[in-house]
């Protein structure tokens, strides 16, 4: 018959001070663990949300960033007019044709200079963009020196504030409005006029078109017919696609850090719940020796104490992701390694994170407690009851 589960929680009770310990050690992996993994998420949920799923990026080919990219004016032209790009008010082709550039911008706690990605749009850059909001004072004026500034960069950047004024590509632009973007990489980004960049910029040709889909299941068609014209040395992606690729550096980066660290701890835990179990087995051996007299079995006793572990490791897993938990208030800004540029995101905790978790949490539990567990069925029902 198996030993009832209040048994092995009611002896965890009884060591509060150890189970406190072990618990607290598990508990610090599995919050390294899900913080790892909600940095990882953050990243991509930022980045993915940049891109809408009917919109497209052309870019030069194997250009990989927008930055390193050129599109001119012919190619441009090109990809405005092709049938499959939507056709807004007044008849005007959903497209934007862009210039990304980088500046270097003090920050204004430590007056350290940043790289800040400013993107020049078109006339339809907004409206394709429908996650983009002006939340103070207004959009800029097409075909003058003003900008207006994403969120994040408002509140972190020198000269950023609305009025103020920043010099770049040989002219001061002034801060006519701030804008959110949903969370998304936009947040972290100067926006002005298109034609007023590339001129500042002395630049032949535009970084990159932005369109929207008339219809978005006809992308495979329209990526065939570009990327196949001797005319054309362009690349055709879904915008969310684009920057979903944007991520991966980075993201494979945190992934591995993340792996490497948590492991290295996992072994820290697995220990310390093994010497934990091994002095229980060894504090209870006539105890153990009484069950056995009892009639609970050998497998009864291995279940007994593997659920005590399971239990600490419950414990160290409510801990730990509470913690972790937490990390969503906190905002961090890092170098985006694709563009080169400032890039703010937020720790984001997913149910598929509460879950892996939990799971990493339960197999360290099962495998510092596997040889004590077997340590104790073991035993013999003589040798146990004369230990007392």
């Amino acid at each position: 018959m198996p030993v009832p589960l209040r048994y092995s929680a009611r002896n965890l009770w009884a060591r509060k001070l150890t189970t406190a310990l072990t618990a607290g050690g598990m508990a610090l992996v599995v919050f390294v663990f899900a913080a790892v993994m909600m940095l990882d998420a953050g990243l991509k949920q930022t980045l993915v949300a940049t891109g809408q799923p009917d919109n497209i990026l052309v870019t030069r080919r194997s250009s990989g960033t927008e930055i390193q990219s050129g599109v001119d004016r012919t190619q441009a032209a090109i990809v405005e007019s092709q049938p499959e790009i939507a056709i807004g008010p007044g008849g005007v082709s959903m497209a934007s044709k862009e210039v990304v550039v980088l500046i270097a911008q003090p920050k204004r706690d430590t007056g350290v200079p940043t790289n800040v990605t400013v993107r020049g749009v078109g006339a339809e850059g907004l409206a394709l963009r429908p996650q983009v909001r002006v939340i103070a004072g207004r959009m800029f004026r097409p075909g003058s020196a003003e900008i207006v500034v994403g969120r994040s960069i408002g509140e972190r950047f020198d000269g950023t504030g609305i009025g103020e004024s920043l010099r770049f590509g040989g002219r001061d632009w002034t801060v006519v409005g701030v804008f959110d973007a949903g969370g998304s990489a936009f947040d972290s980004e100067i926006w002005g006029d298109g034609e007023q960049m590339i001129q500042a910029f002395r630049r032949q040709a535009f970084s990159s078109v932005a369109a929207r889909l008339a219809d978005p299941a006809r992308f495979d068609e329209l990526k065939r017919r570009l990327e196949s014209d001797p005319r054309l040395t362009l690349d055709v992606k879904r915008e969310r696609t684009f920057y979903e690729e944007q991520s991966e550096v980075m993201s494979n980066f945190i992934s591995y850090l993340g792996l490497t660290l948590s492991v290295i701890f996992s072994v820290g835990a697995m220990i310390g719940a093994m010497i934990t179990m091994y002095s229980a087995v060894a504090n209870r051996t006539a105890e153990i020796g009484a069950l056995r007299a009892l009639g609970f079995r050998r497998g009864s006793i291995l279940l007994a104490f593997l659920a005590e572990a399971l239990f600490l490791a419950l414990i160290g897993w409510i801990v730990g992701l509470a913690l972790a938990s937490g990390m969503q208030l906190v905002q961090i800004s890092t170098m985006n390694w694709q563009s080169f540029s400032e890039l703010a995101f937020r720790f984001t905790l997913t149910p598929v994170i509460v879950l892996k978790s939990l799971v990493f949490a339960l197999a360290m539990g099962l495998a510092g407690g596997f040889l004590p567990a077997v340590r104790a069925a073991r035993l013999k029902i003589v040798d146990a009851l004369r230990a007392a």
